[in-house]
């Protein structure tokens, strides 16, 4: 079972929720849509700036400043870790390869192997689309691992272990041996009819910077999911019968 040390369950606009806060770290869900941060040629709102918000207004006992550790794609969901002190983004962020992080995929097709580990370079061009590549001078070695949890006709439900964290680097790996994401518009098969990509980050686990102590954080994934697959799964057994 996952440790949840919180001070509370606390809600801020729909969709995100607080797992944990102390004086150093904020633990949260972010939903599908939004932005980790802004970049230079979107500058929609973003959780940064309402956990800045939140932080300014709410936990008393801490710096009124928040520090991005890593990030997920907009139109990805799941846990977050901020920061509370650039110390403690640091601190983080040099034990990065200890972090263990999970994440629920359900990708097109049915995968020939039950699980198992992808291993490229992965580098970006100049339209900014992450690529494999066999040149260890252009890319970084990256590894994911998955495993196929349920599958129908069409598609796999699979838990994914991001065992180095590149970017775009689950999408581009799973795109890479023939299933995509399913709602990949830029490595898939494009959106089409489904209404988000479905990519969560369910669990981390990772050192607290201050104390050291090993924290373990888990979250549901969307319901979508699970109804992706299942009316998949009903449409087969209509057609068995």
């Amino acid at each position: 079972m996952p440790k949840r040390s919180s001070p509370g369950n606390k809600h801020l606009q729909k969709g995100i929720s607080i797992l944990y806060e102390d004086n150093d770290i904020l633990v949260v869900v972010k939903p599908f849509g939004l932005l980790t941060m802004g970049t230079d040629r979107d500058k929609s709102r973003t959780l940064y700036a309402i956990l800045t918000d939140y932080v300014r207004k709410g936990y008393s006992k801490s710096a009124k400043r928040i520090f991005i550790v890593h990030r997920l794609d907009r139109d990805t969901s799941g846990i977050l870790i901020f920061a509370k002190s650039m110390e403690a983004k640091l601190q983080l962020q040099g034990r990065w390869e200890e972090t263990e992080k999970k994440y629920i995929a359900v990708v097109h097709g049915r995968c020939e192997k039950m699980e198992g580990t992808i291993t490229t370079y992965l580098a970006e061009n100049k339209a900014h689309l992450v690529y494999s590549t066999t040149d260890a001078t252009k890319g970084k070695l990256s590894h994911t691992a998955y495993k196929v949890l349920k599958e129908t006709k069409e598609f796999s439900l699979m838990e994914v272990n991001l065992l180095t964290g590149r970017k775009h680097q689950i999408r581009v790996h799973l795109a890479e041996i023939g299933h995509p994401v399913v709602g990949d518009e830029k490595y898939g098969n494009g959106k089409g009819t489904y209404k988000r990509l479905a990519l969560h980050a369910k669990s981390i686990s990772f050192s607290h910077p201050s104390s050291g102590k090993r924290l373990t954080f888990e979250t549901g994934f969307p319901e979508y999911f699970n109804k992706l697959v299942e009316s998949k799964e009903q449409r087969d057994n209509l057609t068995r019968k």
